[in-house]
Order: structure tokens, then sequence, then C-alpha cells
């Protein structure tokens, strides 16, 4: 089992505003009130104001003077192009965390373990959760601390659950996929940087999504469901 990760007020928040907008309860160009979110939550506006500049960051909304914040209109382009940065990323953290991975991939196995699960209950929620602490744990192994960061300022686990509910990139089985990855880690291959990279862009939405969003959209303001993915 994971240790539970113990999250600052700020992340909270952001997870909170993040999921809202996920789960289609702020829709692309509706306003996001700082006020009502800090009183809804029982929190100052302080964090809330650092929690939705992260986001604005992330380009997940977007701000504009004496019309607030509003989620972006987020567009397929938006969720494939950071696939080939965050691809270059772990190819190096894997190359970096081979020999530690090599001895030891305990860091790794709970969530594939997890996603065995996930897997076998369709759990989407858990697949996106344990999917990006798999990778996330791979980056961390390569003790590079600007790696990470870096990684990390990507909002992996945003895009990859946006991509999953907007674009249908649902992998055939995530835990044999990830399982694939530890095997090559142990057997010490030497070609696990370009692995890991490949993994990374398999996962990118496919062409044949593009339109999925703008399908989606239209179909939540007309009040019917989206298209099945």
């Amino acid at each position: 089992m994971t240790p539970p990760v113990v999250h600052s007020l700020r992340e909270q928040i952001r997870e909170h505003i993040v999921e809202g907008i996920v789960s289609g309860r702020w829709k692309p160009g509706e306003r996001i009130v700082e006020r009502r979110i800090a009183t809804e939550l029982e929190v100052s506006q302080t964090p809330v104001r650092e929690a939705l500049r992260e986001l604005e960051t992330l380009r997940l909304i977007e701000s504009a003077p004496n019309k607030g914040v509003r989620v972006r209109n987020l567009t397929a382009a938006d969720l494939e192009e950071s696939y080939p940065v965050r691809a270059g990323l772990e190819q190096i953290a894997a190359e970096l965390a081979a020999p530690v991975l090599g001895r030891d991939c305990s860091a790794l196995e709970p969530h594939v373990a997890a996603l065995y699960e996930a897997d076998r209950l369709a759990d989407g929620e858990a697949q996106v959760r344990h999917t990006v602490g798999f990778h996330r744990e791979l980056v961390r192994a390569a003790g590079n601390a600007v790696l990470l960061h870096t990684w990390e300022g990507l909002g992996i686990e945003v895009f990859t659950a946006l991509s999953i509910r907007w674009l249908g990139t649902v992998q055939k089985s995530y835990a044999e996929e990830h399982q694939a990855l530890i095997d090559a880690f142990r057997a010490g291959d030497p070609r696990i940087g370009a692995l890991v990279k490949a993994h990374v862009l398999g996962c990118a939405p496919a062409p044949e999504h593009a339109d999925h969003i703008e399908h989606a959209e239209h179909a939540e303001h007309a009040g019917a469901a989206p298209p099945a993915e």
C-alpha cells in the first residue's frame, strides 16, 4: 500500500478546481468565481488565488482585466502537445534512474498492483492516479530536482485526466504496460530510455479523437451526454 500523500491547502484547492473542470462543473468559457470557491471550501481567498494562478500557468484557465477568470476553450492540440515534451523528459529520467531501479523497483510496484485492480474494475479515476504516480516515482528515482520540477510543471495528472475524458485515450491495459517497464528496468535493458519514451508517446491522443472536445462541449451545452468513448 502506498503511503498517504499530504497535500498543502493550495494543492487541495487546485485539485478541487481541476476536478470541477474535468467533471464538467465548469465548462469551457465559464467564469470561476474566486470568492465563491473560498466560501464553498471555507478558506480565505489567498490560497484560492494561488491555486488559480497555478492553473493559469498550466493553461487550464485564463484571466482578463474586468472579466475575471474563465476556463480556457481547450483544443485537442492543447492536450496533445505536452506528450512529446513529457516523453523527452521521461526518457532522460529513465536513463538516469536505470541503475537505481535496476536494483530496486519497490517505489513503482504498488502503483502497478493498484493498476491491475483499477483495470479489473474499469476505474478510470484510479487508472489516472496510479499511472501518474508510477511515472512520478520513475522521474523521482532519477535524483534530479530540476528534472522533477520541470516534469511536475507540465500538469501531467490534469492533462491525463482531461485526455481520457475528452479524447478517449484509454490504454488496453494500464497495468501490463507499466509492468513491462518494471521488467525492462530489472533486466537492465539498454533501450530503457527509448522504451519509456515510446510508452509515453503511445499514450498521446490519437488523431481520430481530435474533434471529441468540440462534440463533448456541444453535447453538454445541449443537455445531452457526450459521445461514448
